[in-house]
């Protein structure tokens, strides 16, 4: 089995769509569905996901642009995909402000404003419009949002030498996470005594990883990856994590621990090592034990992830407003376990539902005469 797929890869939309369900879940507070999420069995979380996957496409995607017509072209394709990126970003802070806002007037409950970040706002909107616009003021739960427009936005720069010296541009990759670790590179954020949660300057290492695969850089370390030694020391690796992750659990436990066993916690801004080690062990296993073509893939109990993944865009934003108002409704009305659970599986049938939506207005639009966007190679540029 080659470990880069030669067309549509339906666990790029599967994995992005359960990483959009973990995001719901794990930004809901005190939910205690969160311990679906894979953020409690390890180092990494949902983000590392999302951001591979979204560099895998973009250059799956985009780089075949680039080769049949050009770097203009490619490059056109990819800022105005960041351009549509950005208006979702304004169009999700504006409504989420409405939210925040009336539900804490309307409840009385300014902890509202303060555990999302829109204290500022209220204090100063005027100012703090401005900042939001130039991305220098973000609000709780969006930051995903700003870096991968960044990352789309320099993207073009990246994909032209990707395409052509894959290796030396990951290394290229690498020594700018390197720098920017030991320099403290971030971009500020106002009030000016913070910074982007996720660095960019880190976080673009993973970015590049998930297209250096896409464009067929695995290929060279496909029998390595495929190493039964590879295999034992990832599983070792993740059952290490896990336990560390889960040792708070047991009082005392971790006291016991040898000084070097203890690499919680973990620094999540800068993309910490032992995070991005632990993702690309889980992927080495998810691809040696998911073949593309599953049967599973194409089943029905995997459609409404398939969907939401598809919609990746636009269901994050959706979860986001969804997240809130589940914490809202936990907040005002019970936090009790039944209520929890049925919140949370609400919210995913929320999303689901507006997923299912959009791919169905999608097929109106082909069958009146317009170009298929549900083809493999526009779907890919609307998910990239």
């Amino acid at each position: 089995m080659s470990l880069v797929p030669a067309g549509r890869d339906l666990r790029l939309d599967f994995f992005r769509g359960l990483s959009l369900w973990f995001i719901f879940l794990d930004h809901v507070p005190s939910n205690a569905m969160a311990w679906l999420t894979v953020r409690n069995y390890g180092f990494s979380d949902a983000s590392e996901i999302f951001v591979f996957i979204s560099g895998y496409t973009a250059a799956f995607v985009y780089g075949r642009v680039m080769n049949e017509r050009g770097f203009v072209v490619g490059a056109a394709r990819i800022l105005k995909r960041a351009w549509q990126i950005y208006v979702a970003f304004v169009f999700l802070f504006v409504f989420y402000v409405a939210e925040i806002s009336y539900l804490a007037t309307r409840f009385q409950n300014p902890l509202y404003t303060e555990e999302t970040g829109f204290f500022e706002f209220l204090q100063k909107p005027e100012v703090i419009l401005i900042e939001a616009l130039k991305l220098r003021f973000l609000p709780a739960n969006v930051d995903v949002l700003p870096l991968y427009i960044v990352l789309m936005t320099f993207f073009p720069l990246v994909l032209w030498p990707l395409l052509r010296w894959p290796n030396i541009t990951l290394a290229c990759s690498v020594a700018f996470y390197t720098l920017a670790r030991v320099l403290d590179w971030n971009i500020s954020l106002y009030p000016y005594d913070r910074h982007w949660f996720f660095n960019p300057f880190c976080w673009q290492l993973l970015f590049v990883i998930g297209g250096w695969c896409a464009l067929g850089g695995v290929t060279q370390i496909e029998k390595f990856l495929k190493s039964r030694t590879v295999l034992v020391l990832s599983i070792l690796f993740l059952l290490y994590a896990a336990a560390l992750q889960l040792s708070w659990l047991i009082p005392g436990v971790t006291r016991k621990l040898p000084t070097w066993a203890l690499v919680l916690p973990l620094n999540k801004s800068d993309l910490s090592l032992f995070r991005l080690f632990h993702f690309l062990a889980l992927a080495n296993i998810i691809i040696r034990f998911m073949p593309m073509d599953a049967a599973f893939l194409r089943s029905n109990l995997a459609k409404p992830l398939l969907l939401c993944g598809q919609n990746s865009l636009e269901i994050f934003c959706l979860s986001v407003f969804l997240s809130f108002s589940a914490h809202f409704f936990i907040t005002e009305v019970s936090a009790r376990l039944p209520v929890q659970m049925l919140v949370s599986f609400i919210g995913i049938c929320i999303m689901v539902a507006v997923a299912a939506l959009m791919t169905w207005y999608r097929d109106i639009d082909r069958r009146g005469g317009k170009p298929p966007p549900s083809s493999p190679k526009n779907l890919g540029e609307q998910i990239a």
